[in-house]
């Protein structure tokens, strides 16, 4: 029998960040959930401090342009002190530009992002979501050849 767990204030930051940020295309919700400090780890958005935070509302922007509809549901979670891991999958209609023009195509992904949390506040962050997955579902690179 599987027992239900309880979600954790980390967890609840993370949660908070795709479905508040990513999601909506609220790029204020940085600033409430981020330390002014952040180290962001992510591809693409690396950076420390104000430039950190800088690229990911323009990351969460740039997300929300391309798919209004995104959507995530947490799949598993796990924590270590001030350390959560959660593995999400997100669904949405690329109908505005994301790699190039809007596809129209439905896009199904995974995302696992790494975040030590303090105090409320995301101090460092890792997001690894499946780019070759995205790529590939929007048509902006070949899918892989059958064995």
């Amino acid at each position: 029998m599987k027992t239900e767990r309880v979600a954790t204030d980390a967890l609840r930051v993370l949660e908070r960040m795709l479905h508040e940020g990513f999601a909506t295309g609220n790029q204020d919700i940085v600033d409430e959930l981020c330390s002014p400090d952040l180290i962001e780890h992510q591809f693409g958005l690396s950076g420390t401090g104000p430039d950190a935070i800088a690229k990911v509302k323009r990351g969460i922007g740039d997300v929300h342009r391309g798919f209004p509809d995104l959507r995530f549901t947490i799949g598993d979670w796990a924590e270590n002190d001030d350390i959560v891991w959660v593995r999400a999958e997100g669904e949405g209609t690329n109908t505005g530009p994301f790699f190039g023009p809007p596809t129209g195509n439905a896009v199904h992904f995974t995302v696992i992002d790494i975040a030590r949390v303090r105090d409320g506040r995301i101090v460092e962050h890792w997001g690894v979501p499946d780019r070759f997955a995205i790529l590939m579902r929007l048509g902006r690179m070949p899918q892989p050849a059958a064995e």
